[in-house]
């Protein structure tokens, strides 16, 4: 990641930019505790593919009180979000800052093992909408959403469900994927994500993942928030 006096040396109004208004208020804002901006910003870089600056985001989650299973829960869970690739490019940069803290395989979720409980009801509603939707249409994709994600990655314990939201939420703010974030939000906001929060993650996210991507995003959030009851 450059230093200070590197940005300096080439974009000076950049630095200022970055110590006055990221790491001096947006970073101290209440919206949002710094282990959630923590996670937020994990998961923007991580659906980005934008690994310089991960390795000091990384420590400073973990500084945040963010468990490594937690982020090893992250990459994971990104893989099926944003791309095989871009989790696999998050390993390198979380393996180095692991090692750096002798952090080991111990403190990091099994492969498998039991998994939170599912509400049948809910799923089996969500399995044949999508179901009727896109089943002739491409069976493996309908299989594979209700096998592996929401009968498994979904219910994998090492994340809460509703870090696992805001991490979603997240990466579909940060890569421009507006069309995904209604059912995420609303499913975020039933798993404990406040609307100051969701709000929050907005207006984080315009640092992080640019200005178009937040204002994408912001009339979709508004509208989730404002038709769900008080």
């Amino acid at each position: 990641m450059p230093t200070s006096e590197d940005i300096r040396a080439v974009a000076p109004a950049l630095e200022q930019y970055a110590q006055q208004f990221v790491l001096g208020d947006l970073w101290k804002r209440s919206g949002l505790s710094p282990r959630d901006r923590s996670i937020v910003t994990l998961a923007a870089l991580i659906a980005r593919d934008q690994t310089v600056e991960l390795p000091f985001y990384l420590g400073l989650a973990l500084d945040s009180g963010v468990k490594p299973a937690e982020i090893s829960e992250i990459i994971t869970h990104l893989a099926f979000y944003t791309g095989w690739a871009n989790a696999m490019d998050a390993i390198p940069a979380a393996k180095d800052v692991f090692n750096s803290r002798n952090i080991g395989t111990d403190q990091l979720p099994p492969a498998s093992g039991p998994r939170l409980p599912l509400d049948e009801a809910a799923e089996k509603q969500r399995a044949t909408r999508v179901g009727e939707q896109f089943g002739e249409i491409t069976p493996s994709l309908v299989k594979y959403t209700t096998d592996v994600l929401f009968r498994d990655l979904w219910l994998r314990p090492g994340l809460a469900p509703r870090d696992r939201s805001l991490v979603t939420v997240s990466a579909l703010v940060a890569t421009g994927q507006v069309a995904q974030i209604t059912y995420h939000l609303n499913r975020a906001m039933d798993n404990g994500l406040t609307r100051e929060e969701a709000g929050e993650v907005v207006g984080h996210l315009a640092f992080y993942a640019g200005w178009p991507n937040a204002f994408s995003a912001a009339p979709v959030v508004k509208d989730v928030i404002e038709k769900r009851p008080r």
